[in-house]
């Protein structure tokens, strides 16, 4: 293979990647796609080609134990796939910028020291997202790497939107509303001219719903509103995060059972949401296959939040011409996307029942005054354009 790039998204637990290969001709093609997944615990490898081959399978030695041995193993393998290869850029998927980072930047050490002055804003998603580039800068001292932000395509909203009430010398250190998963909303602006052009300007709310879950208004292509705002805390509820909760809830935990700072934290990031209300987990797809009253509970209240969030940024947008559903819980369940849309009929929105179940783009009926849609995110492929615009390079296919 000729020379390539990368794309990383790292988590706590996993580190997704994407190679992209250098193209003799145009445009730059995927190589291969994949992830080391039970970082920690028990740490495998694997990875497809374009065409959904298996590349690899393999269970990796236990002392691939955080992000940096992650990084070193991918590497070993990269190397050996593809020997004499080189890296020519490396993408990083990083979830808060801050309100000096709006757009994607070429990293330095003193980039990666400001970014993570922000860890406390996303402790779940932010160390794991800098530990990666961290380890590329000591293991490809030379290679360019870019940080693309999750809150990048939020940057713009009106003051209104990103104004938190508090007063104004606490906000001037930085409190306000910033809005994520920017990277699969600005990806779905990109695509709705081709997919659904009818609607790729109009007014849209799209659905990221997965372990973490929001909705994002769009009109035009940009967003106006977003139910993230200050943390990936808020709007709604999602595998172990609660969403919006009333603030005098955290004074209560404080103040009345004497809870830490610290295990306030840990109840907020990793115990509540789903796994909080059911007891039993945080995977959607087990809920729906529960009987307990449990179960049925917190997928209840995912649905209600939802619709209940639609509804308001309907009101924002002045109006809805359509919603778009999209990443895991959006693409895959039909149960949720029938559940949420017949909530959401009230705006006109006509399901079509069959067309939900069936694999369609569109799943609301022609006669539909709101359509609905199932638009695949793709994340890494928005990382990978901002990427080459970067560093010059020609733009990926999908």
């Amino acid at each position: 293979m000729d020379d390539y790039a990368l794309v990383l998204n790292a988590g706590s637990s996993s580190l997704k990647f994407c190679v992209y290969q250098r193209p003799r001709d145009n445009d730059w093609e995927i190589a291969a796609r994949g992830q080391i997944e039970g970082i920690g615990t028990s740490p495998r490898l694997s990875a497809k080609d374009a065409q959904g081959a298996v590349l690899v399978n393999n269970s990796l030695d236990a002392s691939v134990a955080d992000g940096h041995a992650a990084i070193e193993a991918l590497a070993s393998w990269l190397r050996s796939k593809w020997p004499g290869a080189h890296v020519l850029g490396v993408g990083h998927r990083v979830v808060h910028g801050g309100t000096r980072y709006g757009q994607p930047v070429l990293l330095t050490r003193q980039t990666l020291s400001d970014l993570y002055e922000l860890v406390p804003l996303a402790p779940l998603h932010q160390p794991y997202n800098l530990a990666a580039i961290d380890a590329v800068f000591e293991r490809l001292p030379g290679v360019p790497q870019v940080a693309c932000f999750d809150t990048g395509f939020h940057a713009g909203h009106s003051q209104v939107v990103e104004l938190i009430p508090l007063p104004k010398e606490i906000c001037k250190s930085g409190l306000r509303r910033y809005g994520f998963h920017g990277l699969s909303y600005e990806y779905i602006a990109s695509v709705l001219p081709t997919v659904a052009p009818a609607i790729a300007k109009a007014r849209v709310i799209v659905a990221h719903l997965g372990s973490g879950a929001s909705l994002c208004a769009l009109k035009d292509g940009r967003s106006l509103d977003s139910t993230l705002g200050f943390t990936a805390l808020d709007g709604l509820c999602m595998g172990t995060r609660p969403g919006a909760i009333d603030p005098g809830v955290l004074l209560y935990l404080f103040q009345n059972l004497e809870l830490s700072a610290k295990e306030v934290e840990t109840m907020l990031y990793k115990q509540s949401g789903l796994l909080g209300i059911s007891g039993i987990s945080n995977d959607m797809r087990d809920l729906l296959g529960r009987s307990e009253p449990e179960a049925r509970l917190a997928v209840d209240y995912f649905v209600y939040r939802a619709a209940k969030e639609i509804g308001a940024l309907a009101a924002v947008l002045g109006g809805v011409d359509a919603l778009v559903f999209t990443a895991g819980i959006g693409e895959n369940s039909s149960e949720i996307r029938r559940r949420i849309c017949e909530a959401s009929s009230w705006l006109g929105l006509d399901l079509d029942a069959q067309a939900n179940t069936s694999g369609n783009s569109r799943i609301s009926t022609e006669q539909s005054r709101v359509s609905a849609w199932v638009v695949p995110t793709n994340e890494e492929l928005m990382i990978a354009r901002h990427t080459w615009s970067l560093l010059g390079f020609m733009q990926p296919v999908s």
